[in-house]
């Protein structure tokens, strides 16, 4: 069956997924879980580690706890640059997608642009009040260096018809707690898992 704009769906495709971020020394770790039916945690689908300190950010999405296979990654185009283009790569290093932040809308509301075979979408935050509360916090001296108290989401939407391509709603949880849905089945779970944890790991980039 194709997707009503004549595209086929993509080979991986979960609908709802859970990421979960825990905090260590060197890196932070994110966990990609599937959801169960009844709405619950479920098997481990990929786990993702972000190395601090580097010039070109790279993140590397492991099958496993273990960490005995690279399942896919994301890796920055540019060093250092608040507005980088990242490409998302499969095991073998092949691009299957492509996202970037864009910088002058995202001065007032975070804005996204990703892309994958035959998605062409743009991500926002949902509440653009807690967008601009979000941009105060970071600028009154000493708060910035608290966990901001906001749950922000972002929702994407096809660039030409305006459908729901994908949504990330944060939890309240001590640490960052995503839920994330894919209602377009053109979206590869991989692409999905990578820009979900972006939105997480260079949000305030």
């Amino acid at each position: 069956m194709t997707h009503p704009s004549g595209s086929q769906p993509a080979p991986a495709v979960v609908p709802t997924f859970f990421v979960r971020q825990r905090v260590t020394m060197m890196v932070n770790r994110y966990e990609v879980l599937a959801a169960n039916p009844d709405g619950s945690e479920g098997r481990l689908l990929a786990l993702a580690e972000q190395k601090r300190m580097k010039l070109r950010e790279e993140v590397v999405f492991f099958a496993d706890a273990g960490k005995s296979r690279r399942a896919f990654s994301f890796k920055a185009r540019q060093r250092l640059d608040v507005g980088a283009e990242h490409d998302v790569l499969d095991e073998h290093g092949q691009p299957i997608g492509y996202f970037r932040k864009d910088f002058g809308a995202s001065l007032l509301r975070s804005t996204w642009h990703l892309s994958a075979p035959g998605v062409e979408a743009v991500g926002r935050e949902r509440n653009p009040f807690i967008a601009v509360l979000r941009r105060v916090w970071d600028l009154i001296p000493f708060l910035d260096a608290i966990p901001m108290p906001f749950v922000f989401h972002f929702d994407f939407t096809d660039s030409r018809s305006g459908a729901p391509v994908m949504s990330s709603q944060k939890r309240i949880a001590l640490r960052d707690h995503y839920t994330v849905t894919v209602p377009d089945p053109r979206l590869d779970v991989r692409v999905a898992a990578a820009m979900a944890v972006a939105l997480d790991a260079l949000q305030s980039r």
